[in-house]
């Protein structure tokens, strides 16, 4: 225990000073490590466009000599044929041209696998890089905030623990949403594919029995019944996978991307029509960009259908300078932007990744009349 009167203003300016010091030098600390990840960052993010730009060139001097190598082997089982009619230097040059271009293929194959392991290492990295990155963020928010309620004399304490128990309620409705979402693919798994592997395996004994009681052919057209569920089984774990994350956003690019997902909602989804239109001149952007405007057209299209009963959904990308701007735009039943404020959980969802790539987002949307909702996005240049 310690004395009150020992503990006058005086000591307790000293402590406070003493603490607004402390926690200013490990603000700056963090600040710090932030900006020496972000260089790290973008270094990175360079390399990996370098090794996206030989994997592509490696793909196609694959494809060229993959050619190349079935011509030769044509030739030299032509010349093995009519081995009579070739001389010997014929043969053997018949022969030393398909085994180069067999070793050229062989090694083109092994630099290809081996420019993939070292993209995939990079985006690794490159992912773990950003999480530092948000959370050191995140950690100056916090000071900031921390520093804001100490040198305003506790000003504005219910504004600030407004804004923290929002960002609370919306983590915990993000943790709630995860896990819907692993119950919807647990059910999606259990009920398709698993369902279809199950019968699958249920019609390799028939296809058994079968062949012993009536024969070949029977058996044959059951085995011919038996890929067609296999092939169904195929597309629907391809369209699941696609969901969680579309694995042609890291080798095509943002609108390749938006395109077969505007064709398979379109698919999945009878009546409904789609129109995608990319203005300008496309560019590969970061990952976190791509990523980004995906889950937000996503987000859209999704809300477009479920909430807004829509038929008929536009997007469109327009590509400027050092910006790109999305407008996404149904003519669905609408609803009234003085009733579903922005703290709606979709809503919060935009805006937390609009605000991560410092852009802005704007909704219109009246009853019965549609809704459109457009994100400007500032570009790295």
């Amino acid at each position: 225990m310690f004395s009150t009167e020992t503990f006058d203003l005086k000591s307790l300016d000293g402590v406070f000073n003493r603490m607004l010091e402390t926690i200013m030098s490990s603000k700056d600390d963090i600040f710090i490590i932030s900006e020496q990840s972000r260089r790290s960052f973008e270094d990175m993010q360079k390399e990996l466009e370098i090794v996206r730009k030989h994997i592509s060139v490696v793909i196609d001097e694959g494809d060229a000599l993959e050619k190349n190598t079935q011509l030769a082997k044509q030739r030299l089982v032509l010349v093995s044929k009519a081995f009579n009619n070739y001389t010997e230097e014929q043969v053997r040059d018949a022969y030393e041209t398909a085994n180069d271009f067999q070793v050229k293929l062989s090694v083109s194959k092994t630099q290809e696998k081996q420019l993939r392991d070292k993209r995939d290492d990079l985006e690794r990295r490159l992912k773990s890089l950003l999480d530092t990155i948000e959370r050191a963020d995140h950690i100056v928010n916090q000071v900031n905030v921390v520093l804001k309620y100490l040198t305003s004399d506790l000003k504005h304490v219910g504004l600030a623990l407004e804004q923290a128990k929002l960002k609370q309620d919306f983590g915990i409705r993000i943790i709630t949403a995860q896990e819907e979402e692993r119950k919807r693919l647990s059910r999606e798994i259990h009920d398709g594919p698993a369902q279809m592997m199950a019968n699958v395996l249920m019609r390799t004994d028939l296809i058994e029995r079968t062949y012993r009681e009536k024969g070949i052919e029977q058996a044959i057209a059951e085995i011919a019944d038996l890929k067609k569920t296999v092939r169904n089984a195929l597309s629907e774990v391809r369209r699941i996978i696609y969901d969680l994350r579309p694995m042609a956003l890291d080798d095509l690019g943002i609108v390749p991307t938006l395109k077969k997902y505007v064709s398979t909602v379109t698919e999945y989804n009878p009546g409904v029509s789609i129109h995608f239109q990319s203005r300008s001149t496309e560019q590969r952007i970061p990952s976190n960009y791509e990523v980004s405007i995906f889950r937000l057209v996503q987000e859209c299209v999704t809300n477009a259908m479920k909430h807004g009963k829509s038929k008929d959904i536009w997007v469109k990308l327009e590509w400027l300078k050092n910006s790109v701007n999305i407008v996404i735009k149904d003519d669905g039943v609408g609803f009234d932007t003085q009733v579903v404020k922005d703290n709606s959980f979709g809503i919060i969802g935009m805006r937390e990744r609009i605000e991560l790539l410092h852009g802005n987002m704007s909704i219109q949307s009246e009853l019965n009349r549609g809704t459109t909702v457009l994100f400007k996005i500032p570009l790295e240049t």
